[in-house]
This record gives structure tokens, C-alpha cells and sequence, in this order.
């Protein structure tokens, strides 16, 4: 499964249940790489897009605890157990975890691709996505040249978790 979020310097993506900045080509590389793909994210997330509707072109899986929450072309699953059951069906490359914060955690470690937009900015937010350069199991495979929007530098970064390594049995190779 992939995850994709842009983030500030402290790996903020939010604001009261907004993003912290609307970027052109950021949004334009959201909608390439998730366009005819399944995108899981919450409740909250959802509601933050225009009128709370879906996004087009897309399978949409909204993740919730409301158990009455029903939305107009989306898949609504109330648990992450009925979450993978829906997602057994489509292949995980074709997963992108689209948020919030909460939704992004809980799917961190079944993801392997993160693409993150990093912004070179600070600013005052109150939701965050989990720092990935502190964690060692995942490492940057790709990168853009700066990217400027008015007086605003970012980069666009493809993050991988590392393969963890099978461990040999009884330290003898070639059984």
C-alpha cells in the first residue's frame, strides 16, 4: 500500500480540518497518482473536500467508528478488520492512504511506498503525519529538484520501507 501527504518542516499536514496550503503541482501529482486508484482515508478527511463529496475517478474507502455515516459513492467501513476485507479485493500498489493523521497511523506499517511532498515551511497546524526520516526502516529512493510556488520551496520525495532481510535458519545457508 502507498501513502501520500504533503507536509511542513515538523511533518504538519493540517490545520482545522484543512490543508495547510493548496500547491498547484502538488495537487496535480495527487490526482496522477491516485486517479483510478483506491484511496482510504476518515471521516474527517472526506468532509474536508469540497461539498464532502468523493473524489472522482476513484474508489473511495472512508475509514469511521459512526456506524450510521453513509456517503453517496464511497464505501464506508466502520473497523481497520472490515478496512481490509474491502481492501483484499484491489492490489496494494494500487492503495493510497489519503489521511488524516489518525487513518495514517493506523496504516503506516502495512504501508511500503510513502510519496511526500515536503514543504520548507513552518506552520502553525495541529495535525501531523509520522516523521519518516526518524524512522530506520524507512529511507528516501527518489527525489525532484526544488519546486517553488511563489516564495514557497518543496520537493516531491518517494520513500520505501527497507526490505527486512529473512533471517537464515540455524546460521547455514543453502538448506
Amino acid at each position: 500500500m502507498n501513502l501520500i501527504a504533503a507536509v511542513d518542516k515538523n511533518w504538519a499536514i493540517g490545520r482545522n480540518n484543512e490543508l495547510l496550503v493548496r500547491i498547484p503541482d502538488d495537487r496535480k501529482f495527487f490526482r496522477e497518482m491516485t486517479t483510478g486508484k483506491v484511496v482510504v482515508m476518515g471521516r474527517k478527511t472526506l468532509e474536508s473536500f469540497p461539498n464532502g463529496l468523493p473524489l472522482k475517478n476513484r474508489t473511495n474507502i472512508v475509514l469511521t467508528h459512526n456506524k450510521n455515516y453513509k456517503v453517496k459513492d464511497a464505501i464506508v467501513v466502520n473497523s481497520i478488520e472490515e478496512l481490509h476485507e474491502v481492501l483484499s479485493g484491489y492490489a496494494d500498489e494500487d492503495i493510497y492512504v489519503i489521511g488524516g493523521e489518525t487513518v495514517y497511523r493506523q496504516l503506516l506499517d502495512e504501508c511500503d511506498t510513502a510519496h511526500i511532498t515536503k514543504i520548507e515551511f513552518e506552520y502553525d497546524a495541529d495535525v501531523y503525519f509520522p516523521n519518516l526520516d526518524e524512522m530506520p526502516e524507512w529511507r528516501i529512493t527518489a527525489d525532484s529538484e526544488e519546486q517553488t510556488y511563489f516564495d514557497l520551496e518543496y520537493f516531491f520525495y518517494k520513500y520505501e520501507k527497507k526490505k527486512r532481510i529473512a533471517s537464515v535458519s540455524n546460521g547455514v545457508a543453502g538448506r
